[in-house]
Formats: C-alpha cells, sequence, structure tokens
C-alpha cells in the first residue's frame, strides 16, 4: 500500500519505462522530473545501461542526483559540487564468465555471447554478431577468448532456439548466486552480472548515502530486472502498462505507458495531491 505525503527518494528504470520507443524523453517528463527535485525529493535512475553510456543516460533523466548504472554494478553521485563520484564498481572476472559459458553451454547448446569490458563513452561490446542487437553500432566483433580473459561489467548470451525468459529459467538453475546473478532487461539476451548485484544492491548504496529507508522508497519498471528493487522499495512499486507480466504481477499500481508519459504522469499527480 502507498504510504500518506511523499516519498523520500524516487527511482527509475530508463528504457522501456522513462524513455519512449523513440528513444527520447519527452520535455513534459523533464520537467515533472525538476519539479520533484525541488520539493526535496533526491531522483534515482535506475538502469542496465553500463558506464559507456553515462552521458547518454545523464541527458535521458537529467534532474538525477544519483546513477545506478550496469543493473546495479555501478553506482554514481552527480550531487558533489566537485564532480561526480563513483560509489560502486563491481566487475565479474573473466574466467568466471568463462566457466559460466561453458556450462550453460553444455546444457542448452551454442550461445551468442557479449561483453560489455570497457567504460569509455560510447565503448562498443565485444563478442558474436547477432543480427537482433538493437546497438549496432556499438558493437564490435571479438573472439570468445578475447572475451573472456578479462574482467567484465556484464555479458549477454543468447541462443537460437530458447525464448529469453526459458533461457533464464535453465541458467538460473545451473548458475549459483553466489557466482553470477542473472536477469534480463527486454534485450532478448540473458544478462550476466557479478553476484550481488542488481538494482536492489545498487540503490542500497544510495539509500545509505542518503539516509533514505527503502520502505520511504517509491521505485518505476518495466522488465525483469526490475524485480529486486520491486522487491526492496517499500513506499510504492508502479509498473508501466507495456511492463513485462513478471512485473506488473508485483506491482502496486500500474501507471499508462511509458509512450504515453506514464511516470511522469503519475508523479505530477503525486505532486499535485
Amino acid at each position: 500500500m502507498t504510504r500518506p505525503g511523499l516519498p523520500k527518494m524516487i527511482a527509475t528504470d530508463l528504457d522501456g519505462t522513462l524513455v519512449r520507443s523513440d528513444e527520447t524523453v519527452s520535455a513534459y517528463t523533464h520537467g515533472v522530473l525538476d519539479r520533484v527535485r525541488a520539493a526535496g525529493i533526491p531522483v534515482v535512475g535506475a538502469t542496465g545501461r553500463g558506464p559507456r553510456l553515462t552521458e547518454l543516460t545523464r541527458n535521458d533523466i537529467r534532474a538525477a542526483d544519483y546513477l545506478v548504472m550496469a543493473g546495479g554494478g555501478r553506482v554514481v553521485d552527480q550531487s558533489d559540487p566537485d564532480g561526480p563520484v563513483v560509489l560502486r564498481d563491481e566487475r565479474l572476472p573473466g574466467p568466471v564468465l568463462a566457466e559460466i559459458v561453458a556450462d550453460l553451454e553444455a546444457a542448452v547448446g551454442p550461445l551468442t555471447v557479449m561483453v560489455e569490458a570497457l567504460d569509455d563513452p560510447s565503448a562498443p561490446l565485444w563478442g558474436d554478431y547477432h543480427p537482433s542487437w538493437p546497438y549496432q553500432d556499438l558493437f564490435e566483433p571479438r573472439t570468445r577468448a578475447e572475451c573472456l580473459t578479462r574482467d567484465v561489467i556484464k555479458a549477454f548470451a543468447r541462443t537460437q532456439d530458447h525464448h529469453v525468459d526459458e533461457l533464464l529459467e535453465v541458467a538460473r538453475g545451473i548458475v549459483p548466486a553466489d557466482v553470477a546473478t542473472l536477469t534480463q532487461a527486454g534485450l532478448g539476451f540473458v544478462e550476466i552480472c557479478p553476484p550481488g548485484v542488481d538494482k536492489s544492491t545498487g540503490l542500497t548504496v544510495v539509500a545509505e548515502a542518503l539516509g533514505v529507508d527503502p520502505a520511504d522508497v517509491l521505485v518505476f519498471g518495466d522488465m525483469p530486472n526490475d524485480l529486486p528493487m520491486f522487491e526492496w522499495a517499500g513506499w510504492a512499486r508502479v509498473a508501466v502498462a507495456n511492463a513485462h507480466p513478471v512485473l506488473r504481477a508485483v506491482a502496486d499500481e500500474v501507471t499508462l505507458r511509458n509512450d504515453d508519459d506514464g511516470v511522469a504522469v503519475y508523479l505530477d499527480r503525486l505532486l499535485s495531491g
């Protein structure tokens, strides 16, 4: 149940939630988020995007005091007057990822694998080409050996024969949680992150820095990688109407679609109430 008054922190996913299908964020949404921040409520962007997309992320959620990126593995405090401060930076060792990939391929057959290894601005992903990957301009073919011999921010995997939700279920039965965190964010790939890395643990870093209880946090999302923060936050968990069924099932409320500025409409009503 939502609590009376206003939350003490607001966190929102970006792609599919705050960002519209045409990859833009409306002036209306930016304006509402500015009003949230002016009301003294910290705004947090919580996204699967890696640190290489920091500038794009800052542009999409300009009012954010903090960014939780890479699904929780990179946390950045943007409120420091001396400049952004990295509060968390987790990596998955290459040999561990190599063992995960080998175990998965033994169970489900050949995988298409990509890794996010670099955090330079607009750095490409490396790995196996797949035509379904939506960001071909930020991809560079690399051999499996090149991809699995260094620490990575996260990895992406898919098969030809499994729906991503099916592959995720199989993978979670094979890969222990203390080895890696597995999820999916709507791109058709299972995402393999360092153990203990998800949006809830990233938001915990922010909440502790601000002295905010999770019970006072309002969150918005659309995909299974938002589930941990939905389970963590207590003020309200709000799914957009276009959300994955698994997220809608645990949401306290459902707002309009991302293309209809659902997050901003909800917050506008909240502030006006």
